[in-house]
C-alpha cells in the first residue's frame, strides 16, 4: 500500500521552530516528488513547498522561513518551519507524486496524507 504519514505538529509559541516529517511506505521516495500543503480554518488549501527529484522550492508567502528537504535513504521528507507566527496555524499535509520531470512536482498523485496540526500561540 502506497502511503505517506505526517508527524511533528503541535502547539508552539510564536517565534519557535518545528520540523514536520512525511514518512513514506510502499514506494521508494527517491523516485517521487513530495508537495507540502497547509489548510487553515476557513481558508483554501495552500501549497507551501515542492520537493522535486532535483530541488526544493517554497511558496513566496513563506519563502525564507520554510524549507523542504528529503532523505531518500530514510524514505522521509521534511518541512522545516522557522519563526512561526499565529498565521501559520493550520493542518499541514504532504503528498507524493509520480512526475515526468525531475525539476517539478506536477504529476500523478500517489498518496495524500491525513495531516498534522500546527497551532501557534502569540
Amino acid at each position: 500500500q502506497l502511503q505517506v504519514v505526517e508527524s511533528g505538529g503541535g502547539l508552539v509559541q510564536a517565534g519557535e521552530s518545528l520540523r514536520l516529517s512525511c514518512a513514506t511506505s510502499g514506494f521508494a521516495l527517491k523516485d517521487y516528488a513530495i508537495r507540502w500543503f497547509r489548510q487553515a480554518p476557513g481558508k483554501e488549501r495552500e501549497e507551501v513547498s515542492c520537493i522535486s527529484l532535483s530541488r526544493s522550492t517554497t511558496a513566496d508567502s513563506v519563502k525564507g522561513r520554510f524549507t523542504g528537504s528529503r532523505d531518500n535513504a530514510a524514505n522521509t521528507a521534511y518541512l522545516m518551519i522557522n519563526n512561526l507566527t499565529p498565521e501559520d496555524t493550520a493542518v499541514y499535509y504532504c503528498a507524493a507524486y509520480d512526475v515526468l520531470d525531475n525539476w517539478f512536482c506536477s504529476g500523478e498523485l500517489i498518496s495524500f496524507g491525513q495531516g498534522t496540526q500546527v497551532t501557534v500561540s502569540s
